[in-house]
C-alpha cells in the first residue's frame, strides 16, 4: 500500500513538473540529444582509430580501442546528468539520474582502463609469436586478473558511493587475497616471472642462453607459465623453473654484436730483447691478415718458466667461423718461424746436495783417559 502510495506522489509530482517547466524540459531534452549525438559521433572516431595501423601497434589505436568500448546507456546518462540541473527536477528524479550516472562511470571507467591495459600488454608482446601457446595462455590468465581486479575496485566504489559501509568487504577481499598469495605463492612466482620473461624479454624462444654463471647453456625450445624448456649441447633437455632461472645472470649470445677469443703461451727467458719488441706487432699482423681486429697482444708478466704472452682478437660479426682459431694460430706460428722464435716448454730443474766426507763419530771421554792412564 505504501509502495502505492509513494508511485501516486511520484506520478503527481512528475505532472505538475512537466506543466510548470516544459519550456525548460524541452530545451534540456534537445540539449541532451545533442550532447548523446555528440559522444556517439567521438566514438565512432574512436572506433576508426582501432582500424588504423595494426591493432594495437599503435598508442593512438589503443586509447581509440577503450573509447569505442563506452556504452550507450553510459552516453545517455551523461547527457542527463548535464541537463538535469537546468529542467529544475524533482528531487527524486534527480537523485535517480545522479544515481545510475554514478554506477555507470564507475563500470565505464573500469572497461577504459581494462581496454588500456589490455592494448599496453598487446603493444609489448606484438613481436612475439601469435601461435605461441605459453603467450596465449598468460593473455588469458591476465585477462582474467586484470578484469576481476577492476570490476571489484568498480563494484566497491560504486557501493561506496550509494553510501554503503564497504569496509568489511574491503577487509574481507584483502584477507581473502592474503591467504590466496599465501597459499600458492609458488605457482604465482613462477607466473609472474613467465610474464616478467614475455614482456621483458631477456630471451626468446630460439635463442641460445647461459645461465649460472656458464654452468648451464642451451637454446630456448619452450617458455612456459611454469617453467622453461631449454635444449641443452649433449641433447638432453633441462626442465628449470622460470623464477629460478631469472635469479641467474642470463648470457645471451644469440643477441652478442660480436666474439672474443684470447690465447696464452710462454717464450723464454732466452729470447733477445730486441725480438721481445718484435712480437706485439708480429701479433698484430697475424691476427689481422685474417680480418679481425687484435685487442691486446704483449707480454702480461713472468712466470716460472718463461715470458707470459697473450693475444686477444675479436671478430667482427656475431661469432667467428669454425675455422678461425686453427687460422689465426697458423699465421702466428708462420711469423714466429720466419723470425726464429720459439716458445717455452715447461722445464723442471733438481739440485742435488754437493756429496761430502762424512765427519768421524766423536770419541767417548772415559776411553780417551784409559787411554791416557795406560800410556
Amino acid at each position: 500500500m505504501n509502495l502505492r502510495l509513494s508511485i501516486d506522489r511520484m506520478v503527481d509530482e512528475a505532472t505538475l513538473w512537466i506543466g510548470a517547466h516544459w519550456l525548460q524540459i524541452a530545451m534540456a531534452t534537445a540539449a541532451g540529444i545533442a550532447i548523446y549525438f555528440v559522444l556517439n559521433l567521438l566514438r565512432g572516431w574512436s572506433i576508426k582509430l582501432c582500424r588504423r595501423g595494426e591493432g594495437a601497434a599503435n598508442w593512438y589505436s589503443i586509447l581509440g580501442r577503450a573509447f569505442a568500448r563506452t556504452g550507450q546507456i553510459f552516453m545517455m546518462l551523461v547527457a542527463a546528468r548535464l541537463v538535469i540541473g537546468y529542467s529544475d527536477a524533482p528531487a527524486w528524479l534527480a537523485t535517480t539520474i545522479v544515481t545510475l550516472f554514478t554506477i555507470s562511470a564507475v563500470f565505464q571507467a573500469a572497461l577504459w582502463a581494462r581496454e588500456i591495459v589490455f592494448g599496453t600488454i598487446e603493444h609489448r608482446t606484438r613481436d612475439h609469436e601469435r601461435n605461441s601457446r605459453a603467450l596465449v595462455n598468460a593473455l588469458g590468465i591476465i585477462r582474467l586478473l586484470v578484469t576481476i581486479a577492476l570490476f571489484a575496485i568498480a563494484l566497491v566504489v560504486a557501493l561506496s558511493n550509494l553510501g554503503v559501509n564497504v569496509t568489511g568487504l574491503v577487509t574481507g577481499l584483502g584477507i581473502g587475497g592474503i591467504a590466496i598469495g599465501l597459499a600458492a605463492q609458488g605457482v604465482f612466482a613462477d607466473l609472474f616471472a613467465a610474464l616478467a620473461i614475455l614482456f621483458d624479454r631477456p630471451f626468446r624462444i630460439g635463442d641460445s642462453i647461459s645461465y649460472d654463471k656458464g654452468a648451464g647453456s642451451g637454446t630456448v625450445e619452450a617458455i612456459g607459465l611454469k617453467s622453461t624448456r631449454i635444449r641443452g649441447g649433449p641433447g638432453e633437455e633441462r626442465i628449470i623453473a622460470n623464477k629460478k632461472l631469472l635469479d641467474f645472470e642470463i648470457l645471451n649470445t644469440t643477441r652478442r654484436l660480436r666474439n672474443r677469443f684470447k690465447f696464452d703461451f710462454f717464450l723464454g727467458y732466452g729470447t733477445p730483447p730486441d725480438v721481445i719488441l718484435e712480437v706485439p706487432a708480429l701479433l698484430k699482423d697475424a691476427v689481422e691478415s685474417e680480418g679481425y681486429t687484435l685487442i691486446h697482444g704483449g707480454v702480461n708478466g713472468f712466470a716460472p718458466h718463461g715470458l707470459s704472452y697473450d693475444v686477444e682478437f675479436e671478430s667482427l660479426e656475431a661469432d667467428f667461423p669454425p675455422e678461425a682459431r686453427d687460422r689465426v694460430t697458423a699465421a702466428i706460428l708462420r711469423r714466429f718461424r720466419d723470425h726464429d722464435i720459439s716458445f717455452a716448454y715447461p722445464t723442471q730443474v733438481n739440485l742435488l746436495a754437493e756429496k761430502t766426507k762424512p765427519t768421524p763419530p766423536a770419541r767417548d771421554r772415559d776411553d780417551d783417559e784409559d787411554g791416557d792412564t795406560g800410556r
